[in-house]
């Protein structure tokens, strides 16, 4: 029953967005929100939460992709500097990066698969560089954003269902 429910509850969306009651929509949300909970967090949620090795990738995975993001992005602010000066400070910039990704990784192998880990990093990049693109750049997202990046969550939703 588990294993469908993601699918029920992505076809009742559909159907709510075509005009069913509001009634519907409210179970395709709980639905939803319980499927990914149970494809992130399998079993016994207080032991995910109290094991170190699930837990501190994702605290360090989301610190290293602030610095990736700003050693990747973050020189769009500043078109007028050289280049080779951009590069270097980018470098800089990474170096920190890599300080956290990569022990980050190496932690979360004892929880994770390396698909799982590369998942979570991909979800938290996608989350970290919406706020850097509207804070930072001052640039808006659109519902094609949106949508977009919530396709890519269900996705990850399935890479966790094993």
């Amino acid at each position: 029953m588990r294993r469908n429910s993601l699918a029920i509850a992505l076809m009742t969306v559909v159907r709510q967005y075509r005009g069913t009651t509001t009634l519907r929509f409210r179970f395709a949300r709980s639905s939803l929100q319980e499927a990914l909970s149970d494809a992130i967090i399998p079993g016994n949620s207080m032991a995910f939460l109290t094991n170190p090795a699930a837990i501190w990738p994702i605290i360090m995975l989301c610190a290293s992709n602030v610095f990736m993001t700003f050693a990747w992005y973050g020189h769009l602010k500043f078109k007028q500097s050289a280049l080779v000066t951009v590069i270097l400070v980018s470098w800089g910039i990474a170096f920190f990066e890599y300080c956290l990704a990569v022990p980050a990784n190496r932690l979360g192998s004892q929880y994770y698969t390396a698909a799982q880990l590369k998942t979570i990093q991909e979800v938290i990049t996608l989350l970290v560089f919406s706020g850097f693109s509207v804070f930072f750049l001052k640039e808006s997202l659109t519902i094609n954003h949106a949508i977009g990046f919530a396709l890519i969550v269900i996705g990850a939703a399935f890479v966790f269902r094993g």
